[in-house]
């Protein structure tokens, strides 16, 4: 799943704001569980008033006709790539097969809407075999952006959790619409199409984290480094998701403690017109927007960028020499 994966995020995260809307039915196991983080964990002996209990989403057994759904409001609208479904103990209960339909809708939909789309849903997987027990990985086709999901499993049975993997694809009209009169806008929030691109060190936790939404819970939901032995410093690149002006950063090094970087500094430059997780290229002008400064452990940094007048599409933190930092905002305005 490695390969299928790089360079996308999964949409359908509850830390991003996916939620399980319907099912057709959650007897045994509820919906919400599919979008949680982790695949899931067995516990032997532990039942529930309808069975035994199980992480993840299972229906009763189907005794007629059809098969089961759910429908998922994706965190991030975005153009699905790829899909997991991920049956983890889930072994002689699991769906023989599964399909993945996607639509693109305005606003907040209601249920009863939900229910009615019917041949608005367009098909992005075709009806597949599944293996209990197993991430099942899918490569999805095409460039349909999509706000919601529907995942069928045929004819009933348990999944542990679904990934739907893509790229971001805000509408930023809206977006600037909502903040107009209300300041700058986080120009690298995932939700708005930031994306980490590369990375020095990643090994105890990525870089994705730092941009994701909300206050960090705990240390692993962060981007930390190993312990830098020798010369240098560790650094990661972002692609922000939009071109703008970064006005204002925020480091926040909350839960690093003992392993908060002893300083930090932004680089930013222009590389517009870059697909997907292209990195920029070994020609493009790297300015400094913040000079190397030292941090705080546990503790949120606010820096004003006086230097930033210029638009940047890609930045670069750097952390000298190695550590974890919670979070990354840039304030801006979009250019």
């Amino acid at each position: 799943m490695g390969a299928l994966r790089e360079g996308l995020i999964d949409l359908a995260a509850a830390r991003l704001g996916g939620n399980a809307l319907l099912a057709s039915d959650e007897f045994f196991a509820p919906k919400s569980n599919l979008l949680e983080p982790g695949r899931g964990v067995f516990i032997e002996g532990r039942y529930t008033k309808r069975g035994k209990w199980m992480d993840g989403w299972e229906t009763r057994r189907r005794r007629g006709p059809g098969y089961d759904w759910c429908i998922i409001r994706l965190g991030a609208p975005g153009v699905i790539r790829a899909l997991t479904v991920d049956t983890n103990h889930f072994r002689g209960n699991h769906p023989a097969e599964c399909s993945l339909d996607a639509v693109d809708l305005a606003g907040a939909p209601t249920a009863r809407r939900l229910r009615a789309l019917g041949g608005a849903w367009l098909e992005r997987l075709p009806r597949a075999p599944l293996a209990g027990h197993t991430e099942n990985d899918f490569s999805i086709r095409g460039d349909a952006r999509a706000t919601h999901v529907r995942l069928n499993i045929y004819p009933d049975g348990g999944v542990a959790r679904l990934r739907v993997w893509g790229e971001a694809r805000p509408d930023w009209r809206r977006i600037t619409a909502a903040r107009r009169g209300a300041g700058p806008i986080d120009l690298v929030a995932v939700e708005h199409g930031g994306l980490p691109l590369a990375t020095s060190d990643q090994f105890f936790s990525e870089p994705l984290n730092l941009i994701m939404p909300g206050r960090p819970r705990d240390m692993g939901d962060g981007w930390e480094t190993r312990r830098r032995r020798g010369p240098g410093h560790d650094w990661v690149v972002l692609r922000l998701g939009r071109r703008g002006v970064i006005e204002r950063c925020e480091l926040d090094t909350t839960h690093f403690k003992g392993n908060f970087p002893e300083s930090a500094s932004l680089e930013g430059c222009e590389a517009p017109g870059l697909a997907g997780s292209a990195l920029p290229p070994d020609t493009a002008v790297w300015r400094e927007l913040l000079a190397r400064t030292e941090l705080r452990s546990n503790a949120v940094h606010r820096f004003a960028l006086a230097r930033a007048r210029a638009s940047v599409t890609h930045v670069r933190l750097n952390i000298f020499p190695d550590g974890g930092v919670a979070r990354l905002r840039l304030w801006g305005r979009v250019t």
